[in-house]
């Protein structure tokens, strides 16, 4: 024998109604008592909304988006009569009840009109969290506040939550620092408030309200909560809290943060989080919002079957035995390789990647380096085409000197040297050493210093000084073939040189096609710092230097 139970909203501590940001469970789904069912937010915190009874999902009632309150109905449950437990429905609706809301009572004297108080404000009650993290400072030392203004934002493991001023006045000290852990009664910061003003007035911290208030004094304490201390409460999310698998996929980010995403259209889910532990701050929606106006914003794969690996949501890792399919050796990665994979692993998914690629004529650039090359044999210096596009590359950076920095936050950081690093393959992986000053060198002294680091990196001999200030990375697969690549760039810099095979091409020349060599060249930049415009003309001065390598005296 079975019935029909219906599951609704219990006293959330909230007169006007919440939106329904997450549901937690499926039709047809068996669920226990206090599993929470769904999550819903208001201007000031999140919340988990258990079930009073254990059953199967019959229906939900509610679906993302709605509005609901105290008694609004969530779904429907069938039950069998033996599983139902009806002594435990009001102390389950008990349990949810983040607090009752009370009037703070009035102050016991307060400072005369128009006198100045100094007046401590304080964590309220916030319900059965204890020891919350701030996440969250939103006031500054000589900020003017209104009562109820939000001061900080906390964080339990279930919900974020702002606390609101019971005081309006001047901050004059704020007490707390990003990262503490407070509880009720635990100083937020000092106000310096007027006459009157000095009167507690009601505040409330959501999902938790205040009990009454204690009176200031000239210099005092306002506990918005104190007197009787609160019951002990059980969270009704406890029993799931080490659950396997995640039971939300909410973003991490205050409530304020939230309604600041939704009120500029962002979905939070494709942000990526810089604060403590990836949370989402509102400077991360405003860069992400700049990102996307900029056209250097991808997207990230929808939560559900997804996992987080690296701070991002994309589908797990696969797991295969790879032995059952035939013999397999598994080796190591070496030190460079993890070290280096993990750069570029990070530069790949932070920097907006664009690759422009031209093509340069170095027909009598080739027949100089030979020229060269045969001159000076006897003193056993060797001139490698990458000589000539180092140097011909820092004039390109003269020219152009947004591809001369890093991106410092919202400030550009131009360089007035030119240290040009090039990647150097050796048994272990890749390394990049640095030619410093390259401007001042000339082409000997520049072919002979790459050999030397090249030699010295291939024996692991590289100091990290040697590989580090660099301003602009080349690297060259001409030894090796290919026609383009897109090489990834060497954070912080904004951009990066790749080198391919050359080969004999017919060009037209105005008369007729006539055999040139011609290097590929593959320029990836940084869209946030460098345009699509800035990129090509780049390539295309750099190739007009190594067509006509005299223009580099100019």
């Amino acid at each position: 024998m079975s019935n029909i139970i219906q599951v609704k909203i219990p006293d959330i501590g909230a007169d006007d109604a919440v939106e329904v940001i997450e549901i937690l469970v499926k039709e047809g789904e068996t669920i226990e008592v206090e599993q929470s069912l769904i999550t819903v937010e208001s201007d000031k915190a999140s919340m988990e909304i258990p079930s009073s009874d254990a059953g199967v999902v019959k229906s939900i009632k509610v679906k993302l988006g709605d509005k609901v309150k105290e008694g609004s109905l969530v779904l429907e449950l069938e039950a069998a009569e033996s599983a139902q437990a009806a002594p435990a429905a009001e102390p389950a609706k008990a349990e949810a009840t983040p607090a009752s809301k009370a009037e703070a009572a009035p102050a016991a004297a307060t400072a005369a009109a128009g006198g100045e108080q100094q007046v401590t404000v304080q964590v309220p009650d916030i319900g059965d969290a204890r020891d919350v993290d701030v996440i969250e400072i939103m006031v500054q030392v000589g900020d003017t506040i209104e009562v109820e203004q939000s001061l900080i934002t906390v964080e339990s493991d279930k919900a974020s939550m702002e606390v609101p001023s019971s005081h309006a006045g001047v901050v004059t000290a704020i007490k707390v620092k990003l990262g503490d852990k407070v509880s009720q009664g635990s100083d937020i910061l000092e106000l310096t408030v007027q006459g009157a003003a000095a009167a507690p007035a009601k505040a409330e911290a959501a999902p938790a309200a205040p009990a009454a208030a204690a009176a200031p004094a000239a210099s005092s304490s306002v506990v918005v909560g104190a007197g009787a201390p609160a019951p002990e409460r059980v969270s009704p999310t406890a029993a799931f809290a080490q659950a396997e698998g995640s039971l939300r996929n909410l973003p991490h980010a205050s409530p304020s943060v939230r309604k600041f995403a939704r009120e500029l259209g962002v979905d939070l889910a494709k942000v990526h989080g810089s604060g403590d532990k990836g949370r989402i701050t509102a400077d991360d929606v405003r860069g992400f919002v700049k990102q996307v106006m900029a056209g250097g914003a991808a997207p990230v794969i929808a939560a559900g079957t997804a996992a987080q690996v690296g701070g991002l949501d994309v589908l797990a890792w696969p797991k295969v035995d790879f032995a059952k399919f035939g013999p397999v050796e598994t080796q190591a990665l070496s030190r460079i390789k993890k070290i280096s994979g993990a750069n570029l692993h990070r530069n790949w998914v932070m920097i907006p990647h664009v690759t422009n690629n031209e093509v340069a004529d170095i027909t009598s650039l080739e027949a100089l380096r030979k020229e060269l090359n045969e001159e000076y044999k006897k003193s056993g210096a060797r001139v490698t085409m990458l000589a000539f596009v180092i140097k011909a590359a820092v004039a390109a950076l003269k020219k152009f000197p947004e591809f001369n920095a890093s991106l410092d936050g919202d400030n550009l950081v131009l360089k007035q040297y030119y240290h040009i690093g090039f990647a150097a393959d050796t048994p272990n992986g890749l390394v990049v050493p640095v030619i410093r000053d390259a401007d001042k060198k000339g082409i000997l002294d520049i072919a002979r210093e790459t050999g030397e680091l090249a030699a010295a990196a291939r024996d692991g001999k590289l100091s990290a000084a040697q590989m580090q200030g660099g301003c602009f990375t080349i690297s060259s697969l001409g030894g090796i073939g290919g026609t383009d690549f897109t090489p990834i760039i060497n954070a912080p810099e904004v951009a990066i040189l790749g080198l391919s095979r050359s080969s004999m091409q017919p060009v037209w020349n105005g008369k007729e096609f006539a055999p040139r060599l011609m290097l590929p060249l593959s320029l990836s930049y940084d869209h946030r710092v460098i345009d699509g415009a800035s990129a090509a003309r780049f390539n295309a001065f750099l190739a007009t230097m190594l067509a006509d390598f005299r223009r580099i005296a100019l």
